[in-house]
């Protein structure tokens, strides 16, 4: 048993509780439910068996994430247009970061729980499959063969030519700019040719509700915002590095909360992000301006 008190390993544990968390779920609300009720179970344990801590906490944490998500897919199966996880913004301390970006965590939903489990806690936690094998409850074989699969599905979804922070919030300072002053020239310079746009807005407020594929009807909808935020314009909140991509938040039309993350390769914008749904929002709310 380590040294330490149970309430201090649980709080140098939290933060990487939280990220295994939000990565199963795509949630942070949720992630800090799970994180809470990882804390009960844990302080409610015999604390003189367990070996080790990390482990102990990492395996409540993943089963309860694996119950919950069983509850969230019968919930996105009702959902009202395209979903997007929560976003988050990337911590400063660049040893707590990893390499799961905002179009990653989309195509995690398409894996089975088991898969995602498998593939989140050897990939991207470095956990040994030993350990994987007695987090999700299976033998070890059975796991390396479901992060192989999981490997296989996401491949296309992994960053491969990751964009430099400080180059990338430039380009989304330069689409901020572009896309609000209406300048389509400017804008068709920054996107692919096969650029997508993506809005959820969950039902709650207006958001597109099937993406925009293509240059041109991307091209074709800005023309049409820019007509909207000459009336009413955009109140740049801050720029950020959002769920590993460069992003801004605004406030749009006088109230409505909003983050923008892009998806950048070889200096093109191959996808916007845009969040509106307010239940999604509201760990956002408290950010200050630059």
């Amino acid at each position: 048993m380590n040294d330490e008190s149970p309430e201090r390993i649980l709080s140098n544990m939290r933060p990487s509780l939280i990220r295994i968390a939000y990565r199963m779920l795509g949630s942070v609300a949720e992630a800090e439910d799970i994180v809470q009720e990882t804390a009960i179970r844990w302080l409610a344990a015999d604390h003189q068996t367990v070996r080790e801590p990390a482990a102990f906490l990492r395996r409540i944490v993943t089963r309860l994430c694996l119950n919950e998500l069983q509850s969230a897919r019968r919930r996105r199966e009702s959902y009202v247009g395209p979903w997007l996880p929560e976003p988050i913004f990337d911590p400063e301390d660049h040893d707590q970061a990893d390499d799961i970006t905002l179009p990653l965590m989309i195509a995690l939903e398409r894996l089975s729980p088991l898969e995602r489990a498998a593939f989140l806690l050897h990939d991207i936690f470095g956990m040994p499959f030993d350990q994987v094998a007695d987090i999700v409850g299976r033998e070890v074989s059975a796991c390396r063969k479901l992060a192989s699969r999981a490997r296989a599905h996401i491949q296309e979804a992994r960053p491969r030519f990751a964009v430099d922070k400080d180059r990338g919030l430039e380009l989304a300072r330069a689409f901020f700019t572009a896309s609000r002053c209406g300048d389509m020239t400017a804008l068709r310079t920054l996107l692919a040719e096969d650029v997508v746009a993506i809005a959820d807005g969950g039902g709650r407020i207006v958001a597109s509700l099937a993406p925009l594929v293509g240059l041109e009807a991307v091209l074709a909808r800005h023309v049409e915002m820019a007509r909207d935020f000459a009336i009413q314009p955009s109140q740049i909140v801050r720029y950020a590095i959002i769920d590993g991509l460069p992003g801004f938040v605004t406030i749009e039309a006088g109230s409505t909360l909003q983050t923008t993350a892009l998806n950048v390769v070889e200096e093109r914008i191959t996808a916007i992000y845009v969040t509106r749904n307010p239940d999604k929002l509201r760990h956002v709310s408290d950010i200050r301006p630059q």
